[in-house]
């Protein structure tokens, strides 16, 4: 007979989840217990525990769990009460092995519902620093190329608490892949469907859902007409149907206008659509507003819109805002997702980091702490964004952060969680006193890290050659760059420093 309890458990505070030292596979003690004596498991650990570690039966007699605000598989069921036969509770328990895509709700389903949903990180920064990308192109064909090694890395992001797999095709349109000399031994159509490939593979082992995504174009910077660009994004859009993704994104637009006909082309599949624009406050590089930029975007057809890459998380979490205030004065309904870069960027212009001199090769002494990212994971989510994550610069352990962050919010903690103590209670385990004596909290919050570099600015001087669409320095090419054509840009270069 199932029993009933009268005053269901509490769910935890946030200040008890982030402040509690657990891990998933090992309980601490408390009190005066023994190392090895047993003792009744908390209500919070063992909700953690089992939304970590796949149910068994014999676990899921345990007890009653308290239920997530914002539930998600393998925690989807709001469990009210488990006093009843184990086997017949462990029926509708969805393990970490993962279920059939059809079984998961969508991405809409879920931002309705007022979920969080925690995107992955920066994949051709991370697979170039791994020897995997080519910096300069960008291009993803180490998912035909090197497919173990976009494999593992959307593992890693699984495992931090993604709840999407991006398909690796950042720059996989036919023109990018081509442009100035790239040498790609692989076709578009190969490259696409080997991304969405692995995507669904690993969003299959978890609660995670398939993305294809689509971004700027040199077509569009060298001035073709509407119809070449959008041909170029339906090449891209015909293997996303094919492969019968979750969702589509449209990312990394610098102009609105040619994030406008991405978004065209994507929502005449019926899929829910994202838009994402590369910008910060100041607006595009035409100078439209991020407000009227999500308003087009919206008109345009995307369900979801926000900001990625170019600019650091809290500045980004503020460009959002802004397309959130227009979007809403305009009496339109739209989910908003932010997607920073993991680099500190107070001193970028309206081009963002790749106006830095430091771009691409030094800018690791910005990169961002794990503790920093919980602090803009908080912003966002008081913003009313709902689905956060990261791009360039995002690593795992950034995500892993974002997620235990929001966990009070999600009802549970991410795998990786196993081998991370909350604010650095793994410390506690150290052998130098001096190091144990870091395990708390607000040692981290109050840390300020030094770069080491004595002679080294706390900020640069960004390069702002001020070149948008339409500058001859844009129009792109086949062929790869000539020295002649090298040469006035060292020199140009040359003049600003």
């Amino acid at each position: 007979m199932t029993r009933k309890r009268k005053n269901p458990p509490k769910k935890p505070t946030n200040a008890a989840l982030l402040n509690t030292s657990i891990s998933p596979n090992k309980h601490t003690r408390r009190g005066r217990d023994k190392p090895d004596s047993p003792r009744e498991i908390t209500k919070l650990e063992r909700r953690r525990d089992d939304c970590i570690t796949p149910p068994t039966p014999e676990r899921l007699g345990r007890g009653r769990f308290w239920t997530a605000t914002h539930p998600h598989p393998p925690c989807s069921e709001s469990w009210k009460d488990l006093d009843q036969e184990p086997q017949a509770a462990n029926q509708s328990v969805h393990t970490s092995a993962g279920m059939a895509s059809g079984a998961k709700r969508g991405i809409l389903e879920r931002l309705n519902a007022d979920e969080i949903v925690i995107g992955d990180g920066g994949f051709v920064f991370a697979l170039e620093k791994r020897g995997y990308v080519k910096a300069g192109p960008w291009t993803p064909e180490a998912a035909a190329e090197y497919p173990e090694a976009v494999r593992q890395l959307h593992r890693e992001f699984l495992r931090a608490g993604s709840n999407v797999m991006q398909t690796f095709t950042f720059y996989a349109s036919d023109d990018k892949l081509e442009n100035r000399g790239n040498a790609v031994s692989f076709t578009g159509q190969q490259i696409n469907e080997a991304a969405c490939d692995l995507a669904r593979e690993v969003a299959n082992e978890g609660d995670a859902l398939v993305a294809g995504g689509v971004s700027q174009t040199p077509s569009y910077l060298s001035c073709k007409s509407e119809s070449e660009v959008k041909a170029t994004f339906k090449k891209q859009m015909d293997v996303f149907i094919k492969k019968n993704v979750d969702f589509l994104i449209a990312e990394y637009f610098e102009h609105v206008e040619e994030a406008e006909w991405a978004v065209q082309v994507l929502k005449a599949t019926k899929k829910p659509v994202a838009a994402t624009m590369c910008i910060g406050p100041m607006g595009d590089m035409h100078g439209v507003t991020p407000g009227e930029c999500a308003v087009r975007l919206v008109k345009a057809g995307a369900d979801i819109v926000g900001v990625n890459c170019h600019f650091d998380p809290m500045t980004c979490v503020k460009t959002v805002a802004m397309m959130k205030a227009a979007v809403e004065k305009a009496g339109l309904k739209a989910h908003y997702i932010v997607q920073p870069l993991a680099y500190h960027t107070p001193d970028c212009g309206c081009q963002g980091f790749i106006d830095l001199p430091e771009f691409p090769f030094a800018l690791e002494p910005r990169v961002l702490t794990r503790w920093d990212m919980q602090h803009y994971a908080r912003e966002a989510f008081k913003a009313g964004i709902r689905y956060i994550g990261g791009c360039c610069g995002f690593e795992p352990y950034h995500i892993r952060a974002v997620a235990e962050e929001l966990a009070p919010e999600r009802g549970f903690l991410p795998k990786a969680s196993e081998k991370h103590g909350m604010w650095g209670s793994g410390l506690e385990m150290h052998t130098k006193p001096w190091v144990r004596a870091r395990a708390r909290r607000e040692y981290w919050e109050k840390m300020k890290p030094a770069s080491g570099r004595p002679l080294c600015p706390s900020m640069s001087t960004p390069d702002g050659w001020g070149v948008t669409k339409g500058d001859a320095d844009l129009m792109q090419q086949k062929e790869a760059t000539t020295k002649d054509q090298l040469r006035p840009l060292f020199n140009k270069a040359d003049s600003k420093n």
